[in-house]
């Protein structure tokens, strides 16, 4: 067995986390009676809240901005496209969206079966994700991914982001892996897939959205496959 230790990622690779957001922006968007604030199109405010969201993590990934400010800015930035200019409501979005977002359970197709398989192999399950300690350790606590994963490592609690190599190094370190015999599986080119580059490990795209393939420094990723099942034909 050539790998050891898989190393997974959670948001968009085994959580859904479009589909946990968009429950938990619409039970905001309900309870704040946005709709009489002037929001007349949930869908809409909903996909100016995602396009916020990637672009404020960028800068927070990038060392641009702390993460309280990501934390209440993208609802800021949502609200203003339908000149709202209420920073007290953004904020109490903010908060409110952390403690409920947690609580959401949904998770893509075959998750829970794949990860039943992985460990019937024997294989170390660990997870790399660029999220915040309470928050993540949440969403598996509530989905039931917690007992699955021997160590869980935040961007938070290793105090380094994907793609950096650092958090791969933390990562090494607190399983006792080495580069050899480890894999990152996960949704992102340019975090999960580039960052085990700069890690010197092997990587499987999980490509859940069959987007065209990019290359990483010039080269595909190890792996690449469209659903969690195909993962049973690589282990």
């Amino acid at each position: 067995m050539k790998y050891k230790h898989l190393f997974f990622d959670l948001d968009h690779t085994l959580w859904d986390f479009e589909a946990n957001s968009r429950q938990t922006l619409l039970e905001l968007y309900t309870d704040l009676q946005l709709d009489q604030r002037g929001i007349h199109d949930f869908d809409l405010f909903h996909r100016n809240y995602l396009v916020h969201n990637d672009k404020l993590w960028d800068r927070y990934r990038n060392g641009y901005i702390k993460v309280d400010e990501l934390r209440w800015k993208r609802m800021w930035l949502a609200l203003l496209d339908f000149k709202i200019a209420d920073e007290p409501l953004a904020r109490d979005m903010g908060l409110r969206f952390l403690d409920l977002l947690p609580t959401r359970k949904l998770l893509f197709p075959y998750t829970i079966e794949i990860l039943n398989y992985l460990q019937s192999k024997s294989y170390q399950l660990h997870m790399i994700t660029n999220g915040f300690e309470k928050t993540q350790y949440g969403k598996l606590k509530s989905s039931g991914l917690e007992h699955y994963f021997g160590a869980v490592i935040t961007s938070e609690g290793s105090n380094s982001l994907k793609p950096h190599k650092e958090i791969f190094d933390y990562a090494f370190q607190k399983t006792g892996a080495s580069p050899e015999e480890s894999i990152m599986i996960g949704d992102s080119i340019d975090v999960d897939i580039l960052g085990a580059v700069n890690a010197g490990i092997d990587q499987v795209h999980v490509n859940h959205l069959n987007k065209e393939i990019e290359l990483v420094k010039g080269d595909k990723p190890t792996y690449t496959v469209f659903s969690l099942r195909e993962l049973e034909g690589i282990f």
